[in-house]
């Protein structure tokens, strides 16, 4: 099965073709270009470079979130037109989720981080085990204090994300030679963590319109709007 994957909660943008455990191919891009104008070209870019077309897709796959709102929205409505011009369904899956999915049958707890602002992280637990991967803390926005905490007792805790851009220097003081970090290539969101999250729970699949982002937490925008609120019914 031929799985379409896009990543664009973040700065990165990544776009990546399998066929069933068979990378075809993947694009990449860390580079400081809005999505709406890196993404398109490099689906486009990417589908001529390996003879493949759109209509060849079986499955289309798009993280949905946390991460950046506008990002999402763009990424979402990339993968919505894809679909519907293809006939296509969309599996819906979780930044984090696949961002820990960058490493594979690590033996180490795997904590994403994404740096959310506001001194908070957008993070979740994830680790692999004779049951295979699977999620151990559900999505969440929290502190980073909070977030080491929540790493328990685990001897070895492995760290992927842009957050570690961040947060990583005190990361290592607080947990020291129990903190680790994903290397370059696993760091951040890569399309084909996404794609193969996609093909894994192919069951899940529904049409564009049941497609919607996973926020967590309310955007600025709404956020303003809430204090304005209040200070005006406080007045």
């Amino acid at each position: 099965m031929k799985v379409f994957g896009i990543d664009s909660s973040s700065n990165m943008a990544t776009a990546a073709l399998i066929d069933d455990d068979k990378l075809i191919a993947e694009y990449s891009l860390n580079f400081n270009k809005t999505h709406s104008e890196k993404l398109m070209p490099m689906v486009d870019e990417m589908l001529k470079s390996c003879g493949e077309s759109i209509d060849g897709v079986d499955l289309f796959a798009v993280s949905v979130g946390p991460g950046s709102f506008t990002g999402l929205r763009i990424g979402i409505a990339t993968v919505k037109g894809l679909a519907l011009a293809s006939g296509k369904k969309i599996v819906p899956v979780c930044t984090l989720a696949a961002l820990a999915y960058n490493l594979p049958y690590c033996e180490h707890l795997i904590v994403p981080i994404m740096d959310a602002r506001r001194q908070q992280v957008y993070t979740g637990t994830y680790i692999w085990d004779e049951e295979g991967f699977r999620e151990i803390e559900e999505p969440r926005a929290v502190s980073i204090d909070e977030c080491l905490a929540d790493c328990g007792n685990f001897l070895d805790v492995v760290f992927a994300g842009d957050g570690v851009a961040v947060y990583g220097d005190y990361i290592k003081a607080k947990l020291g030679s129990r903190a680790h970090f994903a290397p370059a290539g696993a760091m951040l969101q890569r399309a084909s963590s996404v794609a193969s999250l996609g093909l894994k729970n192919a069951s899940m699949a529904c049409f564009g319109r049941d497609i919607k982002p996973f926020y967590i937490r309310k955007s600025q925008a709404e956020r303003e709007y809430d204090e304005k609120n209040k200070t005006n019914e406080g007045e």
